[in-house]
């Protein structure tokens, strides 16, 4: 299966991503901001990261460029997940470079289809 990273401030939406990942076989790392990510990155190239936008310290636009510009990084895929829905924040998080975007609330099902998209190995 996969390596992915789930990046929010929000522990509880970590937790609940971790657990519907998880179930699939995924294995999952959680960080709670743009530098505890990078952090990770040190150690780990996961297949795709699922990235909050509204967070404090770096927010996940900032933290889509970093890992855009940087040649280590530029080619995971990233998945928004976001309560910043309005079609502009959307345009946006595309323009940044996302892969998929996916806009809070969610349901796993949501999680396991864009994942299976920007890996492509949708079941067919």
């Amino acid at each position: 299966m996969y390596t992915v990273i789930v990046v929010d401030d929000h522990p509880d939406i970590t937790d609940f991503v971790k657990i519907a990942l998880e179930a699939q076989g995924h294995s999952v790392i959680c960080a709670h901001s743009g530098p505890e990510l990078f952090r990770q990155l040190e150690g780990v190239k996961p297949d795709v990261i699922f990235l909050d936008i509204m967070m404090p310290k770096m927010d996940g636009f900032e933290v889509l460029k970093r890992l855009r510009e940087n040649p280590s990084t530029s080619d995971i895929p990233v998945i928004l997940l976001t309560a910043k829905s309005q079609y502009e924040d959307i345009l946006t998080g595309y323009k940044e470079g996302a892969d998929y975007y996916i806009p809070k609330p969610f349901v796993s099902a949501q999680l396991i289809a864009a994942m299976d998209l920007v890996l492509g190995w949708a079941k067919k």
